[in-house]
């Protein structure tokens, strides 16, 4: 299979984010099958229309660098049972000016981690219904909702063995994803 480029979105800005220990831990089992990097969100100011016919720089950025990529995997906490500001922010960045999203047609995935027990539900089902408004085709199976995160992980080390089988399961499942929808 060739190697793919993908974008992992990571939506918490928390340092030791246990959001941004699952997507390191995704990059390192991707292996070969993926060339998978984190592009941060933090520096994206909020989205105003107004900016459109002069767009920040970094909003500029920002939306060349994720036209190189061939998929994008989201990796997000839930907040208040949706998801972070700064997640939608970013994809809202991206999806504008209107009618020139760079967001469409890329393959996407989505996966939840919480320190509680339904794992991010609400905020992954959140995604998945912007994707479907952005044009792009998210990978229905495996589902991917992370449950007692917390308990996971030493430093950034995943120490649960059926947690890191299952991701392999996941990231396997993305890679031929991602090549069968791929430009």
């Amino acid at each position: 299979m060739a190697s793919r480029k993908v974008a992992v979105i990571v939506g918490s800005l928390r340092k030791e984010s246990f959001n941004r220990k699952v997507a390191k831990t995704l990059i390192q089992l991707a292996g070969q099958k993926l060339d998978m990097e984190i592009v941060e969100i933090g520096q994206l100011p909020l989205y105003n229309e107004d900016d459109d016919a002069n767009p920040p720089p970094v909003y500029t950025e920002f939306r060349e660098r994720i036209k190189g990529y061939d998929g994008v995997l989201f990796v997000t906490p839930e907040y208040n049972r949706s998801v972070p500001g700064v997640l939608k922010n970013a994809i809202d960045v991206r999806s504008r000016p209107y009618g020139q999203s760079a967001w469409n047609g890329k393959p996407a995935g989505v996966i939840t981690a919480s320190p509680g027990a339904v794992g991010g539900f609400g905020a992954n089902h959140h995604v998945r219904q912007m994707l479907v408004f952005l044009n792009m085709p998210a990978m229905a199976m495996p589902e991917a909702y992370i449950g007692g995160v917390a308990k996971m992980f030493d430093g950034d080390n995943l120490t649960n063995d059926s947690t890191r089988a299952f991701l392999q399961t996941f990231v396997d499942a993305f890679a031929t994803w991602v090549e069968r929808h791929a430009d």
